[in-house]
């Protein structure tokens, strides 16, 4: 099992009470940590308001970050889960990509999806299309991308998108194009794009769910004619881990307070209830590390690590590198 750490930007609410000017030092601080370590990937999420609920508080964009990782980092992978197709024009984001692989050094990862988040949507003027309209576009978008990074020029009379010629030069450092992640577990739709062009998918981190949309994914393979077995199955988990259930229960009222001022008891309340919840990495080593050892079972290849409370304190992280990864890797 290999393992991806995603850094805290604010969007979950993850550096409320740091002061603005201290927040790239802890995200570029925290980037270098897992860089130096046993960490295969690091991540952002690609949103522009907080959740659970829209507020003022910091929410820093995606690939403005991946440039700053790719610049500040040397071996480890970059992704986002994961870039809304709808949010940019896809041969621009082709060449945002293929110029944020350049600066790393061929280490770019494309995590790429749908779209969900209506709110913010609608904030920002993008209207909100139905999940057919967004899906469709990142099934075009997904062949723009990678007719780009092959060729360096792309063409493409779609539904959604018209490109004339456009030019990607210079290509990514990778040869065969940017990996692209197609995150989602959209049976009927989502799960065929992934099949058809994924390297990598992401879904559900519950292990019946995961051990469902599997199934979906392997027969949508069947259908197009592509190697189920290529394709690397990962997953998301929150994480909050500690060396006894009552260290992880105080680490979790910690967040709590924090959080709780900013956007009210019960919405944080629900979204702590997933970071505890049974599907999460939430626990003393040994409990998470059977976890994930379930999940590895089921065919979980990459295990994708949210900890809420690592931009204030890394033992959790440090507990999971000592203990878990040597367990499972």
């Amino acid at each position: 099992m290999r393992f991806g750490l995603f850094i805290p930007q604010g969007w979950r609410l993850d550096l409320v009470d740091i002061p603005t000017e201290d927040h790239w030092p802890v995200m570029r601080d925290l980037a270098a940590y897992a860089d130096a370590g046993s960490w295969d990937s690091l991540w952002v999420y690609d949103h522009f308001h907080t959740v659970p609920v829209p507020t003022d508080e910091a929410t820093h964009e995606a690939w403005s970050l991946m440039s700053a990782y790719a610049a500040t980092t040397s071996r480890i992978k970059l992704g986002q889960m994961c870039t809304a197709m709808s949010y940019r024009n896809p041969v621009y984001l082709a060449k945002i990509a293929a110029t944020t692989d350049i600066i790393s050094g061929g280490r770019v990862q494309m995590g790429i999806g749908g779209g969900w988040y209506e709110h913010e949507w609608r904030a920002y003027g993008y209207g909100f299309p139905s999940a057919g309209v967004r899906l469709g576009r990142l099934d075009e978008g997904v062949q723009i991308m990678r007719d780009a990074w092959r060729d360096g020029r792309v063409s493409f009379d779609g539904k959604h998108y018209q490109v004339d010629g456009a030019i990607v030069a210079p290509k990514p450092l990778q040869d065969t194009g940017i990996p692209m992640w197609i995150a989602g577990g959209g049976e009927k739709v989502t799960l065929r794009i992934a099949a058809k062009y994924a390297q990598y998918t992401n879904f559900t981190s519950e292990p019946e769910g995961f051990a469902h949309k599997s199934q979906v994914l392997a027969g949508h393979c069947r259908d197009v004619g592509t190697d189920y077995d290529a394709i690397v199955r990962s997953a998301n988990f929150n994480a909050v881990i500690g060396d006894s259930e009552a260290d992880v229960a105080d680490r979790v009222a910690r967040l709590r307070a924090r959080q709780a001022p900013v956007a009210g008891e019960a919405t944080v309340d629900a979204m702590l209830a997933n970071v505890t919840a049974p599907e999460s990495a939430s626990g003393t080593p040994e409990q998470v590390i059977e976890k994930l050892q379930r999940m590895r079972d089921l065919g979980c290849e990459y295990a994708i690590l949210y900890f809420p409370e690592a931009a204030y304190d890394r033992s959790g992280i440090e507990l999971f590198e000592q203990k878990v990864i040597p367990a499972l890797s």
